[in-house]
């Protein structure tokens, strides 16, 4: 299969809608911080990402249309010259604040909360994803303004990095129009799908509630 897709949108900007919208309209899988919940032979690969080592993209991803989401948008930059001919979607927020608002109640406290020692899996995936975030994202996560600092330089190195005939901007609201102009795909007669609202991950993520 070949990624027509990179997503290059943080988590927390409905890439999970997206993911979903984007499996719709290309028939395939897309690569989502959920796949790699399921995949635990996964987390070195992305492990090794991180400490700067190349990875192999075209064969990594070979059984996916699309990515969104962390971990993979750590690395938009390497996956999308790796798929030069896949549209790179940047999903976002309708404000740094906004995302913030999202992103500390959400991503952030599940980063804090305590992993069962003897559960290796989630271990090492914690393990990974804290390095990633650290080193890709910022140190200052759990910092509002360091996090919103690194959200909105994020955004911005990609919009200066990719051509604007291969990018689109996208924000949750935004519906199917955009996606299906830039993928040459008929919009579907289906509602957008929207999901994992803020409420929908602190459920899933065993969270208390406010």
């Amino acid at each position: 299969m070949t990624l027509r897709v990179v997503g290059a949108g943080l988590g927390r900007t409905g890439t999970h809608s997206l993911k979903l919208a984007l499996e719709q309209l290309l028939g395939g899988p897309c690569y989502h911080m959920s796949e790699l919940i399921e995949r635990e032979a996964d987390t070195p690969v992305w492990a090794a990402a991180t400490r700067g080592e190349e990875v192999d993209w075209p064969g990594f991803l070979a059984e996916f249309a699309a990515t969104v989401d962390w971990p993979a948008c750590a690395f938009w930059e390497p996956i999308a010259a790796a798929h030069p001919d896949a549209v790179v979607v940047l999903s976002m927020r309708e404000s740094p604040e906004a995302w913030w608002r999202s992103f500390e109640r959400t991503i952030a406290q599940a980063l804090q909360k305590a992993v069962p020692p003897e559960d290796e899996g989630w271990v090492e995936r914690r393990r990974m994803v804290l390095a990633m975030i650290e080193s890709t994202f910022t140190p200052d996560w759990r910092s509002r303004d360091g996090a919103i600092t690194a959200y909105i330089r994020h955004n911005d190195r990609v919009r200066e990095t990719v051509p604007a005939d291969r990018l689109v901007e996208y924000r949750s609201g935004d519906g199917w129009e955009p996606l299906c102009a830039a993928l040459g795909v008929e919009i579907p007669e289906e509602p957008f799908p929207h999901t994992n609202r803020t409420a929908d991950f602190r459920a899933s993520s065993g969270l208390e509630e406010d």
